[in-house]
């Protein structure tokens, strides 16, 4: 860990979390950047004016350069943002100056420096081969670099500036290079992959430029029953009332309000820990909210146009943190999703209080943390889906735990049970979609002719990951689905399309005569019109409710990017 007061520390890592070793030589000057060599002998810093390199077991300072001894009358400091130490000796750096430079950090000297920009290069990251990096700067720039001999079939090798890509507006403070992509993440709050196309063997998932812009996880949540919605930001809560109406119209029609949304609560976190994840009940009388150290539930109470809300005292005491929050439909439990791989279930009691019911394990063992929850309708089963992939699902009546759902080779976005037949509906990042029924502890016929047809290749060729499932009862053939881009409803009674046919084909059906229509009807209706789309459920049978965080409302939020002189202005 490299200090503001020039020190450097080192720290055992034990099962328990950190522990305090020593201090390596302290020198004047904050320690801005840190790089171990990949023998784990030596640690590359970088400070103001200055790199050093650390004998690791002597804790002393066996090098030091001035990044800026070749320059000639520079008036102002030099910034090490970034440093990489790579096994061949070679440090390389990158500094206010926008520079990208590589020394033989045992002679002190220079090898190569390239200037890539006029303000700063803040971020570095190298390949696992060490022929290749990702460099970041704060006009929001990416360049790769990659080691290439001078000339065709020689062994002398230089670094060459091969790419430059501009997918962000402002700083990209992190970056990362995989073996098919190069990843930046951006002030402008959106993380980008690149894929490199030498790299990439076929057209497909991997082949696709992708920005994510929210995360893959849930920050909406909704009572059905009681008609509200939670909204989770960094720290604190928002509930909100919706807004109703008593008139009826064409499609598209706005409809006038008869009663406007009611923000009825805010609920602040305390201390500076970020909220990890937070739920209301279906009836709308509870809620609940965890950070890194704390789980917190609250009993929320309407009398009239009041609101008042109560802390559950001597709330149970358990692993934390948690990692998803899940009420049951009848409001009367709580899954608590623990980091430690195992799946809390709370008794919720009248007037306000809970008790420790059960603690479900993976049969497995296994300590990854469970990150999604799905619960039936009927208070029977529960999914839990942990870092390894695996879906346990677990008996609620006898509290055991009752089979695991074949494993894929994705991580799972989004689960939820169908509440008439209890089949398990699945969606993994590559876009597929599997149904498991938990009676039968198997696929269903449906699922089975979705991986023998395939889905169609404009699906399958999507980079936003469904993240949430939900269903219409009056309906049981209805799959409700939607990611950031798109609202679908998946009618499952419907063929699947082929690839020949047009995936989004409703605008195209609306012009059909009836029996035109009959023939290229098909299994998929995808709606755009509602993005970005931050979350969707259906409140009954007759009402879906759709939550937008329109791109803007961040970008006005974000200082002003570095301004750049443009051609021909």
């Amino acid at each position: 860990v490299g200090c503001e007061d020039g020190s450097v520390k080192l720290f055992q890592v034990v099962p328990e979390g950190i522990q305090f070793e020593r201090n390596l030589d302290r020198r004047k000057g904050r320690i801005l950047c840190l790089s171990w060599h990949p023998s784990d002998t030596h640690i590359a810093a970088g400070s103001i004016d200055i790199l050093r390199v650390f004998d690791v077991s002597s804790g002393q300072t066996v090098q030091r350069i001035m990044v800026n001894y070749h320059v000639q009358k520079v008036k102002r400091e030099c910034v090490v943002w970034s440093i990489a130490f790579l096994s061949s000796g070679t440090v390389i750096t990158s500094d206010s100056f926008g520079r990208v430079q590589f020394w033989d950090w045992q002679q002190g000297t220079l090898l190569e420096s390239h200037t890539v920009s006029t303000s700063a290069v803040l971020s570095l990251a190298v390949s696992e081969k060490e022929d290749s990096i990702i460099v970041g700067t704060s006009t929001g720039a990416t360049y790769q670099f990659q080691l290439l001999p001078v000339k065709m079939g020689s062994l002398e090798k230089r670094w060459v500036r091969t790419k430059p890509f501009q997918h962000h507006t402002h700083d990209v403070r992190a970056v990362a290079h995989s073996s098919t992509a190069l990843i930046s993440g951006g002030l402008d709050a959106q993380l980008v992959i690149r894929p490199l196309m030498e790299k990439v063997q076929k057209k497909g998932y991997d082949a696709a430029l992708r920005k994510f812009i929210f995360p893959h996880r849930r920050l909406v949540s909704c009572a059905r029953k009681a008609r509200l919605l939670l909204f989770q930001f960094s720290q604190h809560l928002e509930l909100w009332r919706l807004g109703s109406t008593d008139t009826t119209g064409k499609d598209g029609e706005v409809l006038p309000l008869r009663r406007m949304p009611e923000h009825l609560v805010q609920l602040k976190s305390k201390g500076p820990e970020h909220i990890y994840c937070s739920s209301v009940s279906p009836c709308g009388s509870w809620l609940a909210y965890s950070t890194a150290s704390r789980f917190h539930l609250y009993r929320v109470q309407y009398e009239g146009d009041g609101v008042s809300v109560k802390k559950v005292p001597k709330a149970p005491k358990l692993l934390l943190p948690a990692y998803q929050l899940q009420f049951s439909a009848d409001s009367g439990s709580l899954f608590v999703a623990s980091a430690r791989g195992s799946v809390h279930v709370l008794q919720l009691l009248e007037p306000g209080g809970c008790k420790h019911l059960h603690t479900f394990r993976p049969p497995s063992g296994s300590p990854e943390a469970v990150y999604l929850l799905a619960a039936s309708a009927d208070g029977h089963w529960v999914a839990a889906v942990s870092g390894d992939w695996a879906i346990h699902i677990y008996n609620l009546k006898c509290l055991k735990h009752h089979c695991t759902v074949p494993t894929y080779s994705c991580a799972v976005t989004a689960l939820a049970i169908h509440p008439v037949t209890n089949n398990l509906v699945i969606a993994y990042s590559d876009q597929q979609l599997f149904e498991f029924s938990i009676p039968e502890k198997q696929y269903t016929a449906w699922s089975r002719t979705v991986q023998n047809c395939g889905l169609h290749k404009v699906w399958l060729e999507r980079d936003s990951p469904i993240t949430h499932i939900t269903f219409n009862p009056k309906n049981p053939s209805h799959i409700l689905l939607h990611d950031i881009y798109m609202f679908c409803v998946l009618d499952k009674s419907l063929p699947l399309p082929d690839n020949s046919a047009l995936l989004m084909n409703q605008s195209t059906l609306k012009q059909l005569p009836e029996n035109a229509r009959q023939r290229q009807l098909h299994a998929f209706k995808i709606c755009k019109k509602f993005q970005p789309l931050l979350f969707a459920d259906l409140l009954d049978e007759n009402c879906l409710v759709m939550v937008e965080r329109p791109i803007m409302d961040i970008k006005t939020q974000l200082p002003l990017p570095i301004q750049q002189k443009k051609f021909g202005t």
